[in-house]
């Protein structure tokens, strides 16, 4: 029978416990190739020990799980041969420099001393690390690092990259460069599959998301989808005159709930359901004689659908006793 792969990853009914904790609970999960797929939650929801699932490092306690139509229990060696995994921990040896160590895993990966030099050399250029190629890894920046660990993962070209929180801990200029990273590699063909607990981080990657909570998917789709099925979006206005921001809060405050006052004293904010709606608002406040500078309707964040989804804010406790890391 002819494999259907044209999903990367294809997951249904995973579960895992570690003693008496339940730590992923039914999890399905459908990730389509050249895409990157964003898993989001707290610590603690199951992130990683599902990704640790995929990646054949744990045996699931029930269901199934394809990646690239191979089974990740009864077809681990193949599945094993297309994938790699960067956790959220520097998997590179600090003692070696950053030469040496994708030197070392290209020549553990059947390279030639020649080839594993090129290929080091390349990855060290285009992770902007040439300069510091000689240098021992223990002397690295944080940043550094992480490049070197997702260099070190694409020594040979995976299919599908697992990607275990990869900026935790970096400064913004880091993170930055790692995203670029990311993009890059799902422009060369790349599948990726993103567990992160910062949601701008999966707001500017993600094709589409999971949000993981207790074990269970609890919403998917994509961004947009998500901000547009759990909260409206917010009406910002500016006046022209400040002096006119108490009637025009009186106003707001009858036609939508939850007015906020900007620190600008000329500014005021609400929710506000829709475009349509804003454009009345802003038209009763022109009627009213109170003079508009600029208004804006802004969609809810990921954090904001994170907490409506979920009742809590995205940070947590961490995974449970005995799940490996």
């Amino acid at each position: 029978m002819q494999r259907d792969t044209s999903l990367a990853i294809e997951a249904s009914g995973l579960r895992k416990s570690f003693g008496d904790t339940l730590a992923v609970n039914g999890v399905d999960l459908a990730v389509e190739t050249g895409t990157v797929y964003g898993v989001l939650g707290p610590n603690g929801a199951g992130k990683t020990t599902t990704i640790r699932i995929l990646a054949t490092l744990l045996r699931p306690d029930a269901g199934t799980a394809r990646v690239f139509g191979h089974d990740v229990v009864n077809e681990a060696d193949a599945v094993r041969g297309i994938v790699s995994l960067t956790g959220q921990l520097a998997s590179v040896d600090e003692d070696l420099t950053g030469r040496e160590n994708l030197i070392l895993l290209a020549r553990l990966l059947g390279l030639s001393r020649a080839a594993s030099r090129q290929r080091a050399a390349e990855l060290l250029e285009a992770f902007g690390l040439a300069d510091s190629a000689g240098k021992l890894v223990k002397k690295y920046s944080g940043g550094m690092r992480r490049r070197l660990d997702i260099a070190a993962s694409i020594v040979v070209t995976p299919r599908l990259m697992f990607l275990d929180e990869p900026t935790t801990g970096l400064d913004p200029r880091s993170r930055n460069q790692v995203w670029d990273i990311i993009r890059a590699l799902v422009a060369g063909g790349a599948t990726i599959l993103l567990c992160t607990q910062y949601l701008d981080e999966a707001d500017r990657l993600a094709d589409r998301i999971a949000v993981i909570d207790h074990g269970r998917v609890i919403a998917e789709g994509t961004p947009a989808t998500l901000k547009a099925s759990v909260a409206s979006g917010s009406l910002h206005l500016r006046l022209l005159d400040p002096l006119q921001r108490p009637q025009a809060e009186q106003l707001l405050a009858a036609e939508l709930e939850g007015v906020h006052l900007e620190p600008d004293p000329a500014a005021l904010s609400a929710p506000c359901p829709s475009a349509g709606r804003a454009a009345q608002v802003v038209t009763r406040l022109t009627d009213a004689g109170i003079q508009v500078a600029n208004f804006s309707l802004s969609q809810p964040s990921l954090d904001e659908v994170f907490l409506a989804l979920t009742g809590h804010p995205a940070e947590g406790e961490p995974e449970p006793a005995g799940a490996p890391r």
